[in-house]
């Protein structure tokens, strides 16, 4: 009834027998094993395993003695489409000039190597991806296919892939957030031979280099562009990626070069530049890098009533819109915009455009409903800030008053030269809208935008100050606050379910936690975190105690302040909310930092600006 490709280095080979081309290639690996070794034999007990990050070799007890291995700086692919079908066990010859930079700096390392013999050599291949992560899961469009391979060797990751695996094909769900090795993080773009050559070279020579939060890595890039990549590079743009997109992080003038550091960017006063911005003046931030399902057809409006966890909106308005699978955690942070009475459109991340379309396609009717991908053929730009509606006015043929245009309102309208759809909504937390245009007209559309604003103050933003901006407002997003381990009452967005509407995936079990409330809730915190934000994952302490764990953490330009999104117990939120803040510890670069819960958002607490 199954097929699970869990076929190593012949997992390309045989994916492509059903059509599926997997990001995966097999790179050569060498290790040597020693002779026994007094030190290692009189050591009682196990021995921990252990990794030289400076000298690019791990060493693990083997016998008496051990193991070495050696990750290179110049590393070498094989069989880029997967080893012949008769190839065995076979190793290849050393070849120690290519390793021997990294081999000299671990017996250096290890000097009770110089003293023993060298048992054997080993010299094989295993596969990678482009992120090293393995390919696990079902893969869109090819019923009952799944994928389990990109596996690294050795044990360290087999026993958690069966168990996510198997707990998907039995029950539709893996059982945790599986994302980081989802097959369908991907898009087709990575299979091509050379994205995939440069990726997996570049991650097996930094398989212990330490990466740094703002670090960019070349590899594969640029890969994708938008029509404005070249009008936003001579602005100043320094790009990140998004699922191969290249993605405005922030803007700086001409020979600026950041600085690797663990504490805040030397780039942050650019960052403040366009957050100060968007606060006095406006904003524009490329939307491109947000993902369009158009869904049409007489069944839509039944079918997307029984998906979304939210009320549908009217013609001519915008809901958000939370997705639930059947446990009744997150599927999705969509807003679902109503066009007409049987076309909508569901905006959501980017990244997740295979992941969302395998979850759609699964739970699509048989006639009735069609779910189109556009994210490629619509882009556009949001405009926030006090200016963005004398900016929008300048171009626009229809009235956008507040009156005429309220907040979460829908138009189509020539904004222009094009034929736009425009809506009345923001992340910034400030007066805004996103004008979308047919992907031929988004440079024309950059181009207005910038005269129109010329006058009213207007700069292009990136990722970083919309980071700093929606944390002012207390806002998550997708792979941080939003997960598929997290449920609507820990997240905050329970309070956009129609619980009341009828029948939708995962009522059930969202009912049952709104009687007996969620144990971990998500809240904003205060850090006094001096040189350095709070960054994902970093824990926060109650006393000795860990209440909870950070999600997302950036300096507020605006309000001045360092702040931070994280989920802690519930009694700790409440007693917050109540008025009785417990004084917080939040653990940033090592050192414990000051904190408290904030009740309400520091900037605009009442979302009046919103809906000026």
């Amino acid at each position: 009834e199954h097929v699970v490709n869990a076929a190593g280095l012949w997992a390309r080979r045989v994916g492509r027998m059903v059509g599926v081309d997997h990001p995966v290639v097999p790179m050569l690996h060498h290790y040597l094993v020693t002779e026994p070794i007094p030190e290692i034999a009189a050591i009682e007990g196990e021995m921990p395993a252990v990794t030289d990050l400076e000298g690019f070799t791990y060493l693990q007890r083997e016998g008496d003695g051990v193991l070495l291995g050696v990750y290179e700086t110049r590393p070498r692919h094989w069989a880029v489409e997967g080893p012949d079908w008769d190839y065995g066990m076979e190793l290849f010859p050393e070849d120690l000039d290519r390793i021997l930079p990294e081999l000299e700096i671990g017996f250096q390392r290890f000097p009770a190597l110089k003293d023993v013999g060298i048992k054997r050599w080993v010299h094989g291949a295993f596969t990678f991806t482009p992120d090293g992560n393995p390919l696990v899961g079902p893969v869109p469009g090819v019923p009952n296919y799944w994928a389990a391979c990109g596996v690294m060797a050795g044990f360290s990751q087999g026993a958690g892939i069966g168990l996510a695996l198997a707990n998907w094909i039995v029950d539709g769900d893996p059982g945790a957030d599986v994302f980081g090795m989802d097959v369908a993080r991907f898009g087709p773009y990575a299979s091509n031979d050379r994205y995939l050559r440069a990726t997996t070279a570049q991650f097996y020579a930094r398989r212990f280099v330490m990466a740094y939060p703002n670090e960019e890595l070349p590899a594969g890039r640029p890969l994708m562009t938008t029509p404005c990549y070249d009008a936003l590079l001579a602005e100043g743009a320094r790009f990140t990626v998004n699922r191969g997109l290249e993605v405005p992080s922030y803007f700086a003038p001409p020979g600026f070069e950041e600085e690797m550091t663990l504490g805040r960017s030397n780039a942050e006063p650019f960052v403040a530049a366009e957050v100060e911005a968007v606060r006095t003046a406006a904003g524009a931030y490329e939307i491109a890098q947000y993902a369009r399902y158009e869904v049409t057809g007489p069944g839509a409006e039944a079918w997307l009533d029984h998906l979304l966890a939210s009320r549908l909106p009217e013609v001519g308005r915008i809901r958000l819109a939370p997705m639930l699978g059947e446990r009744g955690r997150l599927m999705g942070d969509l807003t679902v915009t109503r066009l007409d009475e049987d076309r909508f459109w569901l905006t959501g991340s980017y990244h997740l455009q295979d992941w969302h379309l395998r979850w759609f396609l699964a739970h699509l009717p048989e006639r009735g409903v069609e779910v189109r991908n556009v994210t490629d053929a619509w882009m556009g730009f949001s405009v926030s800030g006090p200016a963005a509606r004398r900016i929008l006015a300048a171009l626009a043929t229809e009235d956008v008053s507040n009156e005429a245009f309220p907040f979460l309102h829908v138009r189509r309208m020539d904004v222009g030269s094009a034929r736009a759809i425009v809506g009345r909504i923001s992340f910034t937390g400030e007066l805004g809208y996103e004008v979308v245009v047919p992907v031929a007209h988004h440079r024309t559309l950059w181009c207005e935008l910038r005269e129109a604003g010329a006058g009213q103050g207007l700069r292009p933003i990136g990722d970083r100050a919309l980071d700093s901006l929606r944390l002012e407002k207390g806002y998550g997003i997708w792979s941080r606050e939003y997960r598929q381990d997290v449920t609507p009452g820990m997240s905050g967005l329970d309070r956009y379910i129609a619980f009341d509407k009828g029948p939708f995936v995962g009522r059930e079990a969202a009912l049952r936690e709104r009687e007996v409330g969620p144990d971990r809730r998500l809240a904003l915190l205060e850090v006094e975190a001096g040189d350095a934000d709070a960054a994902m994952d970093d824990g926060v302490w109650l006393g000795g105690r860990l209440v909870g764990l950070v999600t997302s953490g950036a300096f507020g330009h605006h309000v001045g302040t360092s702040l931070a999104l994280a989920y802690l117990e519930a009694a700790v939120v409440e007693a917050a909310v109540s008025g009785d803040a417990p004084e917080l510890t939040v653990v940033v670069l090592g050192e414990g930092r000051r904190a408290r819960v904030l009740p309400e958002p520091p900037y605009d607490p009442t979302g009046s600006r919103l809906r000026s």
